[in-house]
């Protein structure tokens, strides 16, 4: 087989037919020396605005491979699959099944791996399933109801099922997993496109039925789940793991699986009179939202109604030396109130498959780090904290709201402009600047002024941010060793909320990899 780079074909006449006439004038062949092809990847080339177009990565099967690789070619080599394996499993036997807190991306593909290979993982899960936890967070939206575990951050599915559904991540993957997450998603019901996109997303709509097929899995497999139930406590004996104790039940086990979610705090503080941990730089900030037609015009120009919602992705360094990024971009999306403690209030970016709402919206953050807010393992946490009460305080219970104009002059906002809220749960207008500190403020106007100049009326007087954005990753990380163990042997810290992830696709690698450590260690 032949990997095949750089296949370019107009987003005008984008049918199976001219991919493969661009296949064979880029190999120089005849049609019918060429057996088959797939597509691995799909991705818009917009650089010029007057002739854009999908470039293809394509997996080709054609006669006589070494003749095409004498060419010296870049953009035709040999193709190279890259598939996850099972690994040999170890020669501990694991009396106990093994436990997993937390049913996020990292929780559930750590359990399905375990369960595929016959361990019957029992998954604790501090909410709801994500059927019931669907009704809660709408009811939190409709009428400011909270419950605070089962809401946008916490219940099956993790944060990220509220979210756009991006799976696309910067890992480096020679061994095959982030092809495995994919094809799992799609196993359970997400379009096969996600296989080749190059920025690949499900959408919350279809997240929820996905979530829901791979737990029927894994207790077709022997696996348990525990919903509504808390870790409060562990029982530590010679520095390994014995009990865990919930709010429920006090269980026996070996092994114990952290994939607690980035806003788990009152695990964490239990968790930090027992494992080492650190904090971790992070950011914060406001999110923001355009018109997407406005998105559109400026990524794609002519062909802004024939493309699927553009997104975008901006970074500066403020004269302060802080960075300052775009983040979580949402195309077609709703700005929602993901809050999950009382009187506080955090928000987020969410989108349904199709992304046709009319606003486009995105985070946009300021990297922060202990300066800021301490040493302490957990100081990151009270920070975020502080500033999460403070919005509450200032948006009265709803989502504090502003218009950029109003922002950069440090006056309150007292009516809205051309650009109207596409938000789950109420907003108030008021002044951001009550709640953010002032050098975040400052930054925050030096780099969206700045990207105003990359995308055209990024900084219209009407454009709308609210507040706040604070649940960008995880303020701790929990420290592994090179199995992957923590310091109290037998726990295993996972995914994005110990600190080793940052987004759907990772936090579920990173959950694989916890399986196959504990595979590779324990047999069952």
């Amino acid at each position: 087989m032949l990997r095949v780079r750089q296949i370019k074909v107009s987003v005008l006449n984008d049918t199976p037919e001219n991919i493969e006439n661009s296949i064979l004038h880029k190999l120089k062949i005849n049609k019918d020396e060429l057996k088959s092809y797939t597509i691995l990847k799909k991705s818009i080339d917009a650089r010029d605005k007057n002739d854009i177009n999908f470039i293809y990565e394509v997996k080709v099967d054609v006669n006589n491979e070494s003749f095409f690789l004498k060419r010296n070619n870049n953009d035709i080599v040999f193709y190279e699959e890259k598939s996850y394996h099972f690994i040999t499993k170890g020669n501990i036997k694991l009396n106990k099944r093994p436990i997993i807190v937390g049913a996020g991306p990292a929780g559930l593909f750590c359990a399905l791996v375990l369960a595929e290979e016959g361990y019957k993982p029992i998954i604790i899960e501090r909410g709801k399933t994500v059927e019931e936890r669907v009704k809660d967070v709408n009811l939190f939206w409709e009428k400011g109801i909270l419950n605070p575990n089962s809401n946008v951050q916490f219940g099956e599915g993790g944060a990220g099922t509220f979210s756009d559904g991006k799976l696309n991540t910067l890992i480096k993957d020679s061994e095959g997993y982030g092809k495995k997450v994919l094809e799992t998603f799609v196993k359970y019901g997400a379009p096969k496109e996600i296989l080749y996109l190059n920025k690949p997303h499900i959408g919350t709509d279809l997240l929820q039925n996905i979530i829901k097929k791979m737990r029927e899995d894994i207790i077709s497999m022997g696996g348990s789940f525990l919903f509504e139930e808390t870790l409060e406590d562990l029982v530590i004996e010679n520095d390994k793991l014995k009990q865990i104790k919930t709010s429920k039940n006090l269980l026996d086990t070996d092994v114990l699986v952290l994939a607690i979610g980035h806003s788990a705090r009152d695990t964490f503080t239990m968790l930090n009179n027992y494992l080492t941990m650190v904090s971790k730089p992070f950011a914060i900030g406001i999110r923001i939202s355009h018109p997407q037609r406005m998105i559109n015009v400026s990524q794609y120009g002519k062909y802004a109604d024939i493309l699927p919602a553009a997104d975008y992705k901006l970074t500066y360094t403020a004269k302060s030396g802080r960075g300052v990024y775009s983040f979580c971009m949402c195309p077609g999306g709703f700005v929602v109130n993901s809050s999950s403690e009382d009187k506080a209030l955090a928000i987020n970016g969410m989108s349904n498959n199709k992304r046709n709402e009319d606003n486009a919206n995105s985070a946009i953050v300021v990297t922060i780090d202990s300066k800021d807010y301490g040493t302490n393992a957990l100081d990151g946490i009270e920070y975020q904290r502080k500033l999460e009460k403070l919005a509450y305080q200032i948006g009265e219970g709803n989502i504090p709201t502003q218009r950029w104009y109003d922002f950069k002059n440090n006056i309150v906002t007292k009516e809205l402009g051309k650009i109207k809220p596409i938000y789950k749960g109420n907003y108030h207008l008021t002044n951001l600047h009550e709640i953010l500190p002032e050098y975040i403020c400052h930054d925050l106007i030096e780099a969206i002024e700045y990207f105003g100049s990359k995308i055209k009326n990024f900084n219209n007087d009407d454009v709308l941010i609210s507040a706040i954005e604070s649940r960008t990753s995880s303020p701790v990380r929990i420290i592994r060793n090179e199995d992957y163990g923590a310091n109290i042997s037998g726990i295993y810290p996972c995914g994005e909320g110990a600190g080793y992830a940052g987004g759907i696709t990772s936090s579920a690698i990173d959950g694989i990899k916890i399986a196959q450590a504990i595979i590779k260690k324990y047999y069952m």
